[in-house]
């Protein structure tokens, strides 16, 4: 399969390398030379547009910003692509955003997989991201290997939008335990205990957690954390609010939004 790469952000960058090293024919575009540069003496080639990537390639990846940057580049990408190419959104969107894709691409005979990822540029660069995939099942085992690459576990949940629902309940749960973890090492502050040493026990006991060792890691508070990812946690956070409607409320997303607003967001 030849694939086509477009967003060498943070996390984009070293799947894109895992593509390139599994030995996968690879074309890659970016707005600005300069995000090519570490390609430089790879077997990847460099288009110049979306839509010169996408007719050299059976699948073009996308791991862009939001939802108004997957509809641009992804309207270019369309032009290109060839009937029975396969669309992969690995941007966290609206599922509706997919859904509208989905429809655009099936007129030019084209598959669309939302495949959001979660882990970070560390997970990308071991191949242990988690891939949440969501679209039809053929072309999902057609492209599974690609994703394989750089995640595992890899994971298709259902019809198209699933993988961009679990992505978005997977931030949810993050955020909600973001805020537990500052409140609870708060508290030991209060109740005497040395906080630096709280935070280095309770990673390692029933309590520990992913959110846990960042906060703590942090310093026992929200406000690193808050100008780093604060901003994209409210996003996703507003995304499945509206997803899910009446349906989503209860304690995960009370205790979301009180982290969020702990962060000032």
């Amino acid at each position: 399969m030849r694939v086509g790469f477009i967003g060498l952000g943070s996390q984009g960058a070293p799947m894109a390398r895992r593509i390139v090293g599994a030995g996968f024919e690879t074309t890659l575009w970016a707005r600005r030379p300069a995000t090519l540069a570490p390609f430089d003496g790879t077997p990847a080639r460099a288009a110049d547009s979306p839509a010169g990537l996408a007719a050299a390639s059976d699948l073009v990846c996308l791991c862009v910003v939001d939802d108004r940057d997957v509809e641009q580049v992804a309207d270019e990408v369309l032009t290109g692509l060839r009937p029975g190419g396969i669309l992969a959104v690995h941007s966290t969107v609206h599922p509706d955003t997919c859904r509208r894709l989905a429809e655009r691409a099936a007129v030019r005979g084209v598959a669309v997989l939302d495949a959001p990822v979660s882990g970070g540029g560390r997970a990308a660069e071991q191949g242990t991201l988690l891939v949440m995939v969501g679209g039809d099942q053929e072309a999902y085992e057609m492209c599974r290997p690609v994703f394989a690459s750089y995640g595992d576990p890899v994971a298709h949940l259902g019809p198209l939008g699933s993988g961009q629902v679990a992505k978005l309940l997977n931030n949810l749960l993050f955020t909600a335990q973001l805020g537990l973890a500052a409140d609870t090492l708060a508290l030991g502050g209060r109740l005497g205990l040395d906080q630096d040493g709280l935070g280095r026990i309770l990673p390692r006991g029933s309590s520990a957690s992913f959110a846990l060792e960042r906060v703590a890691d942090a310093g026992g508070t929200l406000d690193r954390i808050g100008a780093h990812a604060g901003r994209l946690l409210a996003k996703d956070v507003r995304l499945l609010t509206e997803v899910a409607g009446e349906g989503g409320r209860g304690p995960a997303r009370d205790a979301a939004g009180a982290a969020l607003r702990a962060m000032g967001l």
